[in-house]
């Protein structure tokens, strides 16, 4: 009887052991966290598609397939781009506070079993990789009907590995950026401020279209269909960020729909007022400033500073949409510099306004408006110290990138594609038949 008890406290003893080594597991591994992080990773897959909607009803009738090609490549390419080198370099191990080092090359040591926090590695590379995607589709709203589509090729991975991967490691993989605590929850500075710059640098490169090559939207519902996508997936850009299925993730969710909806309204009322109509296009353009205005505070800041903030990005970027073109005499076609670059600007700057304790817990930062402390003073000015280098970095990179392409290959398209369109020339296909049924059987010029 003696055994028998001792046999049964030595299998009470096992069964208690073996169970605190899968509460263990458990505590590292969260299914939970994963299907979130899965879920969200599509989400944000899904915005590109959304993306090529929301530029291609706002383009010319005559380069909606263009457009349509250059956002969709965008995840092709990159895709591809990421598995080889573009994770390795970015979250990598540390090179010098700059950059990752090359030890994950073709996602080298990455095993289902790999652990990133509570997901495996693959569900955080995965769901990072959609970022690296949607930034550089949103360049291309910048150079509508003048890129050369060989050009874009090739600028896409050359400006993900020199710009993209870089400044995503400064800010999420251990750079300087993160080592300072420049905060940017879920990428005002990585994507938006990152494209924005990018945008200017081409369309100053590019030069301005010719004034009969401007034309209107050619299907405003599909500006609608392609917000409704970029606000739907927005929410696993913002709440995913937050890389587990808890409260912050769900009150990030709230902050991310409060700034659109607020910046939706009040771009309208500013369109309203300065214009004397409310546009479909406005609105939708408003809700999309709000988005990226609030992404990099999304998980920093309380509901009311995020209606602060999509105030901030309704005003703010109406008017450096309408104003800044023609002020600087660059010729942004949708407005990516305004809403992008100004939205991400707008953010990161504001983050540092409103960011609060309550949601970021006792080790968080009370903003300049929520704490009237130098504590506060201090983040405002690293947040504008980091944007400020994203700026200075995106724009020169590119420029260097973007000055290699026009003087090997060429960067712009020749004026008789451009007059033409660049659905037929560069493609061979057109987007509406029954609209531009003359120009499909048009003849193009031998060598163009």
């Amino acid at each position: 009887m003696k055994k028998f008890s001792l046999l049964t406290m030595l299998s009470l003893v096992l069964v208690m052991a073996a169970s605190s080594v899968v509460l263990a597991g458990d505590d590292v591994l969260d299914s939970g966290d994963n299907a979130w992080i899965l879920m969200s990773a599509s989400l944000v897959l899904l915005m590109s598609p959304g993306l090529a909607f929301f530029y291609g009803g706002m383009c010319s009738s005559k380069n909606i397939i263009n457009m349509l090609m250059m956002v969709f490549m965008s995840m092709a390419v990159i895709s591809i781009q990421w598995v080889f080198w573009g994770y390795s370099l970015s979250f990598g191990e540390d090179c010098g506070n700059f950059i990752g080092n090359l030890a994950k090359v073709g996602l080298r040591g990455i095993t289902p079993d790999t652990l990133s926090g509570t997901i495996p590695e693959y569900t955080f590379l995965a769901f990072q990789a959609t970022f690296a995607i949607i930034t550089v589709g949103l360049i291309m709203g910048a150079v509508e009907g003048r890129m050369k589509f060989s050009a874009l090729l090739i600028f896409i991975p050359l400006w993900a590995t020199a710009v993209y991967d870089p400044v995503c490691h400064w800010v999420w993989g251990g750079g300087f950026l993160q080592a300072w605590e420049v905060l940017d929850f879920a990428g005002g500075t990585v994507v938006h401020i990152n494209s924005g710059a990018a945008a200017l640098a081409l369309v100053i490169l590019l030069g301005k279209r010719k004034k009969q090559n401007i034309r209107p939207p050619c299907n405003v519902p599909m500006v609608l269909l392609g917000t409704g996508l970029l606000w739907f997936g927005w929410f696993g850009f913002n709440a995913g960020s937050e890389l587990a299925s808890d409260g912050r993730a769900a009150f990030a969710w709230v902050i991310t729909n409060s700034s659109a909806a607020t910046a939706a309204f009040v771009w309208m009322v500013c369109e309203w007022i300065h214009r004397k109509k409310p546009t479909l296009i406005g609105a939708a353009s408003g809700a999309v400033a709000g988005l990226v205005a609030i992404t990099p505070a999304s998980g920093f800041v309380g509901p009311l500073g995020a209606i602060q903030i999509g105030i901030m990005a309704g005003v703010g970027c109406y008017f450096a949409s309408m104003k800044l073109k023609a002020l600087f005499g660059y010729d942004d076609a949708l407005d990516v510099v305004g809403v992008h670059g100004i939205g991400g600007t707008i953010g990161a700057f504001a983050t540092g306004l409103y960011c609060t304790k309550m949601v970021m817990g006792p080790d968080g930062v009370d903003g300049l408006f929520i704490g009237w402390g130098m504590e506060g003073f201090k983040q405002l000015g690293l947040q504008c110290i980091g944007f400020l280098i994203s700026w200075s970095y995106a724009f020169s990179v590119t420029m260097v990138i973007g000055l290699f392409l026009k003087y090997t290959i060429g960067l712009r398209t020749a004026e008789i594609q451009e007059d033409t369109g660049l659905d037929i020339t560069q493609h061979g296909e057109i987007g509406y038949h029954l609209e531009m049924e003359s120009t499909s059987t048009l003849k193009i010029p031998a060598g163009h």
